[in-house]
């Protein structure tokens, strides 16, 4: 539950026990008007007290401080809106405030608003400017292009009339058409007037406004275009866009009309244009003076706005959770009720038993800092309400607590897995992955995280990246573990090394060592630790090393189950409930070992005495032949008759189980409902303070025949786990003979075949081959793998003996965690 709560108290703290949770009480605050704010927020620094919501019925609108909730909601906009402008501007916000101002709430309000509107004028004038700018180049671009079309057009007209004429002079005769002569004398006055507009189009959006214009004005218009070389800022939408300039003639109103629809449906920007030449040229200077002008004024403006968000981001990691902690304030305010007087708040909550000095520290401190002329008052309440888990752990032991409270979190004061799984959990892992050399790659990467611990926490990581930082102390461990079991199976990357001295046996002759491990004998003593390394590369390594870790495997899981059920004693014992030690702990004590226990004690006599008796026929005829003699896989005198008393304690185990409990329960049921009938009256104060919703609670009427259906599934579960789950446990010897054989393939199929080519370009792809596989299989895959499985073994075989898990978690009001992401 995180070492943040209540992890430093000084000597006011007892010292850490993981193994029951810590004693909690319920206690009532009476607190000023006047100080109720300086509360809350010493308390919330505290970190010690579980509000209750005593305002369950009412809506957040109908609370005492909606009013101040919503002032903060209004706060955290005007925040997230500098954030957004900062963000566009490509400002981050300081994580170390460089000039820290402290401020009132009041008066960061005023200023977040000034902010605010500041902003947005110099938003919306900057946008003005801009598209001013944008308008004013377009401009430019149409006066150049439309400017050059004209003159070309104008030259060739003068051109084209020039030779009209000459060729009029020259060739004039009878031949000479008529009309010619009638289209020359015309009078001007009755000549068409031609219009024209001229403007920019999108050109994507060129050919179909071509088209477009065509049809609608049946080919009476003359459209010209040029392409921009680069790309131009629209006025409207803000984005580069490549464009066509573009003039169209026409002849009318009506097609006028036509036109500047057609225009607008296609987001074509018009522009006015002079014919003449000379307002042409004076028109280019004057757009090009107004944009040198519109230049300077828009980068004193980002230049101001740059400032402006600067000193924002210097204050706002300061603003923004200043603002966060007071909304948190006044959310915690609103699950207080307020007295009939309206001149003081009563809050209920949970805290540790511990935590009752600090607590008083911290209503009179805030008292006296707010001037109260009352104090607060602090009573501690008896109830039949369960109260919450609170486990105090550090930064090594909470990753370990996690795992179990993944599973569920424990009930008030049961007996907490999360110890034995500090040393259970890594050391099951490691018998899947033991491989030293292997373990040393982990230790060095977590040693990684755990150097850099204090760096990497205060970034953000990745998903991937955070889970694995924040279970470090879990993967050193496991790789610690690793080390050893390795050591112990003698496995470096597959390879046996004789660190503990010579091997205890040798070749009787030569033509032994790649036949098989018969012509070996004993010339010195005993390999001192761990597996002797002879037995790597015979033919008897399989068998053996197979034979071994099974039967080691069966013993840790019986040792283990029976952890699970002494526990389940202790708790028992811890709640008084002497029914359970007598029809549960005992009988199933007696079951598991009678069956487990006793196979685990046939492994050890066999592997001590070094006898041939084959187990499995011990085991199985135990149960279908009990009364036959046992020959030659007799361990011990009177095996035969121990094993016939075993079996009958086995059966006699579960109706002992099964029966008494439910008859048990009701007989105490009615009990308590007798005694109930003539319990005096309780004073008055005791009254108040009891919890009322315990009394319909204990007049339920007691249901035998379901209390029995779940007696009997309980039994059965038990009894057909004891088998699945001593079964469950051979995945230990499975997932390390994998493991062993596949860094044995990687060694010899990559690293040695590349070795025997005797070339550094093989050797070199060989030697990456080996490496990837090793760190993508071994040490992701495998590691992930064990750790599933190791996982599965604590809270399935480990857990259920005796773990209810149905507990709910301490969880303090406090500031700590107002600095990640959440919505406001």
């Amino acid at each position: 539950m995180g070492d943040t709560f209540g992890g430093s108290g000084g000597g006011c703290c007892p010292p850490m026990d993981l193994f029951r949770s810590e004693p909690m009480q319920l206690v009532q605050l009476i607190i000023p008007i006047e100080s109720a704010h300086h509360t809350i927020s010493y308390l919330g620094d505290l970190a010690l007290i579980q509000f209750k919501d005593l305002n369950v019925e009412k809506s957040p609108f109908q609370r005492t401080y909606a009013a101040q909730i919503k002032k903060c909601a209004e706060m955290a906009r005007k925040l997230r809106f500098l954030k957004e402008q900062m963000s566009k501007a490509g400002i981050s916000s300081s994580g170390k405030t460089m000039m820290r101002v402290d401020i009132d709430v009041d008066d960061l309000e005023i200023k977040l608003g000034e902010l605010e509107s500041e902003l947005v004028e110099i938003n919306a004038n900057g946008e003005k400017l801009q598209r001013a700018y944008s308008e004013l180049a377009e401009y430019k671009l149409v006066l150049h292009k439309s400017g050059e079309f004209f003159y070309s057009a104008r030259s060739s007209a003068t051109a084209q009339q020039r030779e009209i004429e000459a060729r009029s002079i020259s060739e004039e005769s009878v031949d000479t058409p008529l009309l010619l002569e009638q289209e020359m004398s015309t009078d001007p006055a009755k000549q068409v007037k031609l219009g024209f507009l001229a403007g920019l189009v999108p050109r994507e959006k060129s050919m179909a406004f071509e088209r477009i214009l065509f049809r609608a004005t049946r080919g009476n218009v003359f459209l010209r275009q040029s392409a921009v070389e680069e790309p131009v800022t629209d006025p409207v939408s803000g984005e580069k866009i490549e464009k066509n300039v573009f003039v169209v003639f026409y002849s009318g109103e009506k097609v006028k009309n036509k036109i500047l629809k057609i225009c607008d449906a296609f987001g074509a920007n018009r522009y006015s244009f002079p014919e003449d030449l000379g307002k042409q040229a004076q028109m280019i200077t004057e757009v090009s003076g107004r944009l040198s002008e519109l230049k300077t004024t828009i980068d004193v403006g980002l230049l101001h706005r740059g400032n402006l968000l600067q000193t924002i981001g210097d204050q706002f990691e300061y603003w923004n959770l200043l603002v966060r902690k007071e909304k948190s304030i006044y959310h915690t305010l609103n699950m207080l009720s307020i007295d009939v007087t309206k001149k003081c708040l009563v809050a209920e909550g949970w805290s540790p038993t511990f935590a009752t000095k600090q607590i008083q520290d911290a209503l009179q401190r805030a008292s006296f800092d707010s001037n109260s002329q009352v104090g607060a008052i602090f009573q501690v309440l008896h109830t039949m309400e369960s109260p919450p888990t609170y486990f105090r752990t550090n930064k090594f032991t909470s990753a370990f607590q996690e795992i179990v409270d993944a599973y569920g979190v424990a009930k008030y004061q049961e007996a907490n897995p999360g110890v034995f799984t500090i040393v259970t959990f890594p050391f099951l892992f490691a018998v899947m992955f033991g491989d030293w050399g292997h373990g040393i790659c982990l230790l060095l990467a977590t040693l990684f995280f755990i150097i850099r611990e204090k760096k990497l926490s205060n970034q953000k990581l990745g998903d991937i990246t955070e889970m694995t930082f924040g279970g470090r102390y879990v993967i050193m461990m496991m790789a610690l573990f690793s080390i050893y079991t390795g050591l112990i199976y003698n496995e470096f990357f597959s390879v046996p090394f004789e660190l503990f001295g010579p091997s205890a046996y040798a070749c009787r002759d030569l033509s032994c060592r790649d036949a098989s491990t018969a012509g070996l004998i004993k010339v010195r003593r005993t390999y001192p630790l761990g597996v002797d390394p002879v037995w790597h590369g015979t033919r008897s390594e399989l068998p053996f090393l197979n034979s071994l870790k099974m039967k080691m495997s069966i013993l840790l899981g019986v040792a283990q189950m029976n952890l699970g059920i002494i526990l389940s004693y202790f708790n028992a014992q811890f709640f008084q409930n002497s029914i359970n030690i007598w029809f549960q702990f005992v009988p199933q004590m007696i079951f598991l070992n009678s069956l487990f226990g006793y196979l685990s004690v046939l492994i050890i006599m066999k592997w001590c005495t070094g006898s041939q008796a084959d187990l499995y026929h011990i085991m199985i005829y135990m149960f279908l032949s009990p009364t036959d003699d046992l020959g030659e896989n007799q361990l011990f005198i009177g095996q035969k008759t121990a094993q016939i008393v075993l079996l009958l304690l086995a059966l006699f185990a579960v109706p002992w189980m099964l029966l008494p409990k439910p008859f048990l329960l009701k007989k105490q049921h009615e009990e308590r409902h007798q005694s109930q009938s003539y319990i005096p009256l309780q004073s008055t104060e005791d009254t108040f303070q009891l919890d009322t919703s315990h009394d319909s609670h204990d007049h339920e009427e007691f249901e035998f025949g379901e209390v029995f259906v779940h007696q009997l599934i309980h039994t059965i579960e038990f009894v057909l786990g004891a088998v699945s789950n001593t079964a469950s446990y051979l995945r230990l010897w499975a997932l390390s003979l994998a493991h062993s054989e596949l860094s044995s393939v990687f060694y010899e199929k990559v690293l040695l075949l590349a070795w025997g080519f005797n070339n550094v370009i093989i050797l070199i792809v060989g030697i990456i081959v080996f490496i990837c596989a090793t760190v993508g299989v071994l040490l992701v895959m495998e590691t992930l793998s064990a750790f599933l499985h190791a996982l599965r073994l604590h809270w399935v075989e480990f857990q259920n003996k005796f773990y209810e898990g149905d507990g709910y978690k301490f969880c303090p009001f406090t500031f700590t965690l107002l600095g990640e992401e959440d919505d406001y």
